[in-house]
């Protein structure tokens, strides 16, 4: 009885393994099942391809995704990739009856593709209506959008709404103009004054992707210059592109375009012209009955088919950086858009930024710049206060207006108008060496020193850090002082100083656009400054301690590209034109500034960004939050290798009365805010771990939300 009975144990073991060998080689054969689309009303599917792949207008990154739908068969002909669409979202799988997906929100989404099966193994909502046959997210537009979340650690949805424009029902029903045949190859023109210049525009009218950084000559001619490259690309056959920073540079450039074309082969999209022109004259550039477009920040994204150029003007002026999430930069979108698209790339402008500067020592873009006599001829002459100032008055270098400015200024006054900049109100710089008035910086990470609490004990507005023995580095001094501040009442001090001279302002409130030749003062904040008819005589660029002292890393690029921005309406050094700077004449933006020498600027503080381990040379991200919140996206996220984290630190709370910005924290709440650097290709890898990161919490709903910023224009 044993031995039978164990024989039949052992048979009967034998007999298991074949079933569950039997039973996986069924599994394995077996078909994946799929998901059976069904329409929530009940109606017949679309015979082709059911499954239509969305993206739902939903911002969050954990909700970065296509989310499956099913298309009924009376919507089959509209429901075409790019198309906008309405359906439900977040039903849950509860809200399941008789096989059909029910519930949920409406919201509005675009279809990327569509397929014939869908991987969910659930049943599927159906669209619920077609907003538009209009197919307006083009392949290109979406491969563009989904470079730019990726590169900002943002969601597509939030790039989609940079991207297109809100829809008008009653434009899109208006027919767009019959495409123009190609305009002929423009000459030259003003670009015979750079060497390179007319080879640029051959290369671009072949067909060719020259890339190339420009440092114009100043005057009144680079919107008719930046006219003629567009036009170069137009001539091949190809599309062309120009963001500026402002309204009244896009005006310029649009007056110079059309008056070199003709109308009816261009656009210009900026808020000004409204939400129905807008959307008209962008549907004409995604139909592709016009190929050319000049803009505002916005028109980065515009839809212009084969693009051949894309251009950017002042890409340093901070109009450039888009406030919304994810805050993109133009100049970056068109790098992409260049690189991607396989056109030519053109930076212009009177300054030249670090990053223009590292395009060119890369290797990635060629010089495109005039000659030193050529320039000396162009540039007005620049005076600064230097010690023969201080012979003659001993205050000259502390004083707010010297001597030498009210000179300059009433000999200009004889012979046309006279611009005097003054600094935007609200610069606060933090601490600086009292002999040299160098800028007090950390001896770990470089960042600015500020004082707080009660004590007065010096701590890193970057890594937080505090200082002890602070001595300068280029002079040796010990003794700190906070730095010239502002303007006050300037339009009134020159109005008593000059009774007989109109005295006009430019700035926030009240911007003008342009100003007649004869005798004036025009007393404008950077950015702001009218254009003179001829040319001003003269310009007075006051308080330069407020713009150099910024406790921000690019305070003395920025100062330079605004001081060069204004100089550059000054007449030319033959027609008697005179700048005079009231700065510290030995600093270097000032000398670059005497020199006409952007570029030059640029090189050296590339070089120095990159002993530093700064940005450009390096990738950042910045990390704001409630603190406990910042901690813990941190240290979930998978970061690079080597990835350094500076900070956290405090960040200050807005002034009451001030206007929000992007980043601040939210009233009566206290915030920090913490700089992640990483090395050079590493940028991808970062902002990928910060979105994942990102993802995370807000699926779990942990704690807190975080603000993420890849590549902060201003780190302190």
């Amino acid at each position: 009885m044993s031995s039978e009975n164990g024989r039949g144990g052992a048979q009967s073991a034998g007999e298991q393994a074949e079933q569950l060998a039997f039973i996986r080689e069924t599994v394995r054969k077996a078909k994946v099942p799929r998901a059976k689309p069904r329409t929530w009303r009940g109606a017949e599917l679309a015979k082709e391809l059911p499954v239509a792949r969305v993206l739902v207008d939903k911002g969050p990154v954990h909700l970065d995704r296509l989310w499956d739908y099913a298309v009924p068969a009376e919507l089959d002909a509209d429901a075409r990739p790019g198309t906008r669409v309405r359906v439900r979202f977040g039903a849950g799988t509860r809200n399941v009856r008789g096989g059909r997906r029910e519930g949920g929100g409406l919201l509005d989404g675009f279809i990327v593709e569509r397929v014939a099966e869908s991987d969910y193994q659930g049943p599927l909502a159906a669209i619920a209506q077609v907003l538009s046959p209009e197919p307006v997210l083009s392949p290109p537009l979406l491969g563009l959008c989904r470079a730019v979340a990726d590169r900002y650690a943002g969601s597509l949805a939030d790039v989609l709404q940079l991207a297109v424009p809100p829809r008008h029902a009653r434009i899109e029903t208006e027919p767009s103009p019959a495409p123009l045949s190609p305009p002929p190859v423009p000459g030259p023109g003003s670009w015979a004054r750079y060497p390179t210049g007319p080879a640029y525009l051959d290369a671009v009218a072949r067909g060719d992707s020259p890339r190339a950084v420009w440092s114009a000559l100043p005057g009144p001619h680079w919107p008719a210059e930046l006219a003629r490259a567009a036009a170069a690309a137009l001539a091949s056959g190809r599309g062309a592109l120009i963001v500026v920073p402002d309204g009244r540079a896009a005006a310029r450039v649009d007056a110079a375009l059309g008056a070199l074309i003709g109308a009816g082969r261009h656009v210009l999209l900026t808020a000004d012209i409204g939400p129905e022109e807008r959307y008209r004259r962008w549907l004409a550039v995604s139909r592709g009955s016009v190929r050319a477009v000049v803009g505002t920040r916005a028109a980065m994204f515009a839809p212009v088919r084969n693009l051949g150029l894309a251009a950017i003007w002042d890409d340093g002026d901070s109009s450039h950086s888009e406030p919304h999430a994810p805050q993109p930069h133009a100049r970056e979108v068109l790098l992409l858009r260049a690189a991607h698209e396989k056109a030519a790339f053109l930076l212009g402008g009177f300054g030249c930024t670090v990053e223009a500067a590292q395009l060119v020592d890369t290797g990635w873009a060629l010089p495109l710049a005039a000659g030193r006599e050529l320039l000396r001829a162009a540039a007005p002459r620049v005076r600064t206060v230097g010690e023969s100032d201080e012979a003659r008055d001993a205050a000259a270098r502390a004083a707010r207006l010297p001597t030498v400015a009210w000179e300059v200024a009433r000999e200009g006054l004889k012979h046309g108008p006279v611009l005097v900049q003054v600094p935007r109100r609200g610069y606060v710089p933090r601490l600086a060496c009292e002999r040299c008035r160098e800028p007090a910086r950390c001896a770990h990470c470089a960042g600015p020193l500020e004082a707080r609490g009660e004590g007065g004990l010096l701590h890193c507005g970057w890594c937080g850090q505090e200082a002890r023995d602070w001595h300068c580095g280029e002079c040796g001094g010990f003794r700190l002082r906070a730095q010239v501040v502002g303007a006050r009442r300037t339009a009134e001090e020159l109005g008593r100083a000059f009774p007989a001279v109109p005295v006009r302002t430019s700035g926030r409130d009240h911007v003008l656009d342009t100003v007649p030749d004869r005798p004036a003062l025009i007393v404008s904040t950077p950015g702001a400054e009218p254009v003179a008819e001829g040319g001003y005589a003269a310009a007075l660029l006051l308080d330069g301690w407020a713009l150099l002292g910024r406790p921000d890393l690019r305070a003395g690029e920025e100062a330079l590209r605004r001081w060069l921005a204004a100089a550059a309406l000054v007449r030319g050094q033959e027609a008697g034109g005179t700048v005079v700077v009231v700065a510290e004449p030995t600093l270097r933006p000032v000398q670059a500034l005497v020199r006409w020498d952007p570029a030059g600027h640029a090189m050296r503080e590339l070089a120095d960004r990159a002993e530093l381990g700064f940005p450009p040379v390096s990738r950042m991200a910045a990390v704001s939050g409630p603190p406990d919140a910042i901690a813990e996206l941190i240290a979930a996220a998978d970061l690079p290798q080597g990835t350094e984290v500076l900070g956290p630190v405090p960040l200050p709370a807005p002034q009451p009365g001030r206007p929000r910005r992007a980043g601040d924290p939210p009233p009566g709440e206290h915030w920090e805010r913490a700089l992640l650097r990483v090395r050079p290709g590493q940028g991808a890898a970062l902002a990928a771990a910060l979105k994942t990161a990102q993802a995370a919490r807000l699926t779990r709903r942990d704690g807190e939300p975080v603000r993420l910023r890849v590549d902060p224009p201003d780190i302190g």
